[in-house]
């Protein structure tokens, strides 16, 4: 089908996964992504290993390659001739690097005026703004591993939430440029940052203390807002996350399991009770759940309609059968490496899921297309790789 963004040219200067994310989902979306890279090895994100070493594989999907040396002359001029001809660019270095090499806003906007320019960093305007920051910096000073681990024990989140987010801002920023772009027909400047990031998902728990007049408890030593909404164990040691969050629903849950006590219970009326009551409850419910095997528990939650989830990893995704049928994973080729499924975007359009156009490219794999679509020779291309400007994948 027709992709929403297409005819749209991205360049993107990013590494690690902030940027990396909004041209991830502007080149799902149907956008000409370029993404600039260091000759002769390419981003350094490529080489990570340990927690890191998916990155590349995940967030560089549907993008081309172009390898070239942006402090040589000959390498900034090719850099300039792409963004004259793009609308968008992209970038995720440390606070001036774009500056120091003669491509920051000013000086592209001044080549190309309808471009916009995204900028995603550690900090907004302020005080903290020239810091270098990573997830787990603002999710430390944010608050977010203050309430993801026990008290006095900060935990990080267990994915990159902030950098995500700030792509997805990003994005967000981008298309409201591009709206306001067709009205005016200039480009604009945006950034989006991942401590800003870390502090809009605590809106919730800062609102909670000032109305509320207290300190807000980490999550797992929380008050709950309901009365069953926690893991529990199940006879062969599985674990099932199960909600009852209405009255409705509580009621719902007493007659498929049986408990006709409980529901009759003048004291487990209305959630605020069952909350008050949760001491005696949640033993009470941990036992039931104990005499039932995992499958059995989850087949009869499914049957009542009520929110649960198995407790998975990562790796039990590969065979979940919901993204098996939709769509939701999407089987990518690697660079000289295996071909690995990774999700594609969380969404639909007229019922469709957005694919995969092009693996993640090896280093400079599109440099040769890229520079002749900018009108450069064969000729001129084979000088500037023999130079080492350009590489070509």
């Amino acid at each position: 089908m027709p992709l929403p963004l297409e005819g749209l040219r991205v360049v993107e200067f990013a590494h690690m996964v902030m940027g990396p994310t909004c041209g991830l989902v502007l080149a799902d979306l149907g956008a000409d992504v370029i993404k600039v890279e260091p000759v002769p090895h390419g981003d350094n994100t490529r080489r990570l290993t340990g927690t890191g070493i998916g990155f590349f594989a995940t967030f560089n999907r549907n993008k081309r390659s172009l390898a070239v040396d942006m402090k040589h002359p000959d390498g900034k001029a090719i850099v300039e001739d792409l963004v004259r001809r793009a609308d968008i660019v992209s970038e995720n270095f440390r606070p001036g690097a774009m500056d120091a090499l003669g491509l920051g806003y000013e000086a592209l906007s001044a080549i190309n005026p309808r471009m916009i320019y995204c900028q995603h960093k550690g900090f907004l305007a302020g005080p903290y703004e020239e810091r270098a920051a990573l997830d787990e910096v603002v999710q430390m000073m944010g608050g977010l591993a203050y309430m993801t681990g026990p008290k006095g024990r900060p935990l990080r989140a267990g994915a990159s939430v902030n950098d995500i987010m700030g792509g997805m801002f990003g994005v967000i920023g981008i298309l409201a440029a591009l709206r306001e772009r067709d009205r005016t027909g200039v480009g604009t400047i945006i950034r989006t940052a991942l401590f800003e990031n870390t502090v809009f998902l605590m809106g919730p728990h800062m609102a909670q203390a000032r109305m509320t007049g207290r300190a807000v408890d980490p999550m797992p030593s929380r008050l709950s807002a309901w009365a069953v909404y926690d893991v529990f164990e199940t006879a062969d040691d599985g674990q099932v996350f199960v909600g009852v969050v209405t009255d409705t629903q509580w009621r719902t849950f007493c007659d498929g399991f049986g408990l006709a006590a409980l529901k009759a219970d003048p004291e487990l009326q209305s959630n605020p009770q069952r909350v008050a009551a949760r001491p005696r409850l949640l033993p009470e419910l941990q036992a039931l759940f104990r005499t039932l095997t995992k499958a059995e528990l989850l087949t009869r939650l499914e049957a009542l309609g009520l929110p649960f989830a198995p407790i998975t990893s990562p790796m039990d995704l590969f065979d979940d059968p919901h993204l098996a049928a939709s769509g939701g994973l999407l089987d990518t080729p690697l660079p000289d490496g295996p071909t690995v499924p990774l999700p594609a975007l969380p969404l639909e359009i007229n019922g469709e899921r957005l694919g995969l156009r092009a693996p993640p490219p090896a280093v400079g794999a599109d440099s040769d297309s890229v520079l002749a679509d900018l009108g450069y020779s064969p000729e001129t291309i084979q000088r500037l790789t023999t130079a080492g400007v350009v590489k070509l994948g």
